[in-house]
């Protein structure tokens, strides 16, 4: 069969292996691309490619190799001078080159935002040494938060308490960086109330034009900068909600192009302050895999294919995910505690799992997910993080 497009992925991780499952079941060809072999989207594409994407010759070799009608990244890392080079030469790449280049750098999508748009985020600043680091620390006061201008995940992101302090964090941010950028933002912490992530597609309306859609906020907790558990919806006022719409649809329609973007939020009382956004499915979004009619990964698929977008529903009053985290470096293990974690399903609570196989652990390395729904948010939560817990790595 012709396929409906050839796809080159750019990053294989989880995020990438639902959503290659979602573009394969709309009958496109997947090529999955990642820095090492067995990866998980590796495991269930057409084929596979190994090289670090930061290679802007390999890079460009797998795109003149494969000819994709769509380039997708799903990692940060990426030579993006290279998509901004194929694309002015007829490539497409999701959801445009320019919005992989701005928002690939924290600090590039942080002053298109601030600067260009003027959407209220954290007061911030950047540095390019530990003395330039002091410097910002100074300046926008204690505690502050570091963290990388390209990473993922919240690898290497801290919060500060005080000048002491800014030394571990530099050296913590610079060696989880991605890229080869030694620069970190020094931001305002921000007292929210809480966080959340709205995914907002950019897809083409019946007369062809662009238009945006909203799925129902995720929230979400973080512990060391990265997600433990989301669930949605989250409870925030009708204004909060139009405020945070708001600014997603002025910051996608920026950047142009077509596809599902993760947009975070830290939200005060009505206040909604804009903290990041990923043009891509989103960590925190791993939740619609239980809780909606179609998947953030479907929404993304559909849209960057120029399909139609229903109305975006939930398929269960309240849904919830929990993450299944490694401990230590491996090669060798199993994931034990699949049944137990199933068994939790009752009446109309359904819980599921998904193991990402991926071929090592290492500390704090999201190994799986437990997924789980409920009448409520504080149901499904609970029931999230039991089924997690019931997960268990088995090392050899």
């Amino acid at each position: 069969m012709t396929p409906t497009a050839t796809i080159l992925l750019l990053g294989s991780g989880e995020l990438g292996r639902e959503f290659v499952i979602s573009a394969k079941r709309l009958g496109c060809r997947v090529i999955a691309c990642d820095s090492y072999a067995h990866a998980p989207a590796m495991q269930v594409a057409d084929g596979c490619e190994v090289f670090s994407m930061l290679d802007g010759e390999a890079l460009r070799a797998a795109i003149t190799r494969h000819q994709p009608d769509l380039i997708v990244p799903e990692i940060e890392a990426i030579r993006t001078e290279v998509l901004g080079d194929v694309e002015a030469e007829g490539f497409t790449v999701v959801p445009s080159a320019r919005a992989t280049m701005l928002t690939m750098n924290r600090d590039a999508i942080r002053d298109v935002a601030a600067s260009e748009l003027g959407v209220r985020t954290s007061r911030y600043t950047y540095a390019e040494s530990l003395e330039e680091a002091e410097l910002a620390g100074a300046a926008i006061g204690y505690p502050c938060v570091v963290k990388p201008v390209m990473s993922s995940s919240g690898k290497g992101q801290s919060t500060v308490a005080d000048a002491g302090a800014m030394r571990g964090a530099w050296d913590y941010a610079t060696a989880a960086m991605r890229g080869d950028r030694a620069r970190v933002i020094v931001e305002e912490f921000i007292a929210f109330d809480y966080e959340i992530t709205l995914l907002t597609i950019r897809h083409r309306a019946p007369d062809g034009s662009a238009t945006v859609s909203f799925c129902p906020p995720i929230g979400h907790r973080q512990e060391k900068g990265d997600y433990r558990e989301s669930w949605q919806p989250t409870a925030m006022s009708a204004a909060a909600i139009a405020e945070a719409q708001a600014i997603a649809r002025k910051v996608v329609d920026n950047l142009g192009g077509y596809g599902l973007f993760g947009v975070e939020y830290f939200v005060r009382g009505e206040e909604v302050i804009f903290s990041e956004l990923s043009p891509r499915p989103h960590d925190t979004g791993m939740v619609t895999l239980i809780g909606q009619h179609l998947t953030e990964f479907d929404l993304h698929a559909r849209a960057i294919l120029g399909l139609p977008i229903p109305a975006i529903t939930l398929s269960a009053p309240a849904s919830a995910s929990a993450v299944l985290l490694a401990d230590r470096e491996a090669e060798k293990f199993r994931i034990t505690g699949i049944a137990e974690a199933l068994a939790l399903a009752s009446g109309d609570t359904r819980v599921d799992v998904r193991i990402f196989s991926k071929p090592v652990t290492r500390p704090n390395r999201r190994m799986g997910v437990a997924l789980a729904t409920g009448a409520t948010t504080d149901e499904a939560r609970a029931t999230a993080r039991e089924a997690a817990a019931r997960l268990t790595i088995a090392y050899d």
